[in-house]
């Protein structure tokens, strides 16, 4: 995997003593079009890697600002093949890794091979399955590994050492660390985050990224001290949800994510 984007871009973070932005946003919503500018305006502003949410009708890790972004981009029929189309848009304006999030029934829908090899030619970078257990995952993975895209794990505070040896093991990428037990979204993060980061960095030394909850500058720059990079979502989908489409939606989103960045690159004491 030292040829992916998403490795490149963690090995250049390295170099310059960075933590990385990872930003979220929901394809579909509010529309296809939009999807593509929100993505080059977040890069623009910053960010360091892009994750595009794919709208499932049943998603058990988001919570509700993601879910109704799914709902939203899912009554407006957005289709897998459609947001396929809009990630090689975005590639073509855009360096940045991108990551596909989705559930695993869309892929099989879809055709598991046909998925990744779909993917890959629109220039994705990498996936995340939050519903697809390690015990699961082994045709996807080395469908993942034979078109080099990464297969990221999730992990939680609640993984047991011994799963989590098991899943740092296959994990390419980076890994996805859980920062809350629950479902995304804006709220106290209460985990003890040195000591759970530090438990996962027992078993690998690839990059950590921290999700779930991260929604200002001060949380993520508190946060990045004990990982690689931040994953910021809700806070990103809310913005797009209050402007809907409007003349002040890129500029607001462009603000969070500069701002968080910046907020990254500041020394935390």
């Amino acid at each position: 995997m030292e040829n992916n984007r998403i490795t490149r871009k963690f090995n250049e973070l390295r170099e310059k003593k960075e933590k990385g932005l990872i930003a979220y946003i929901t394809s579909g919503d509010p529309d296809l079009a939009a999807t593509v500018e929100l993505a080059v305006a977040i890069a623009e502003a910053g960010a360091d890697l892009i994750e595009l949410g794919i709208p499932f009708s049943d998603p058990v890790a988001d919570g509700p600002v993601i879910q109704q972004a799914s709902q939203r981009a899912l009554e407006r029929g957005v289709r897998l093949s459609g947001i396929i189309d809009a990630a090689a848009g975005i590639r073509k304006k855009t360096d940045l890794p991108l990551i596909f999030m989705t559930y695993y029934n869309p892929v099989l829908q879809y055709g598991l091979d046909r998925f990744v090899d779909h993917s890959a030619a629109a220039g994705i970078d990498g996936l995340i399955v939050p519903d697809l257990p390690l015990e699961e995952a082994g045709p996807l993975l080395n469908c993942c590994r034979q078109n080099g895209l990464a297969l990221i794990p999730l992990v939680a505070p609640t993984t047991t050492p011994h799963r989590l040896e098991k899943i740092c093991k296959e994990a390419d990428g980076f890994v996805y660390c859980v920062s809350v037990t629950g479902v995304t979204g804006v709220k106290e993060i209460d985990t003890d985050i040195a000591k759970f980061t530090s438990g996962v960095r027992k078993y690998t030394d690839i990059p950590l990224a921290l999700g779930f909850g991260i929604s200002s500058p001060e949380l993520a720059a508190n946060m990045a001290r004990h990982c690689d990079a931040v994953v910021v979502g809700s806070a990103i989908v809310k913005i797009i949800s209050q402007t809907n489409g409007s003349v002040d939606m890129l500029p607001a989103v462009s603000k969070l994510v500069a701002d968080i960045k910046n907020a990254l690159t500041v020394p935390v004491n």
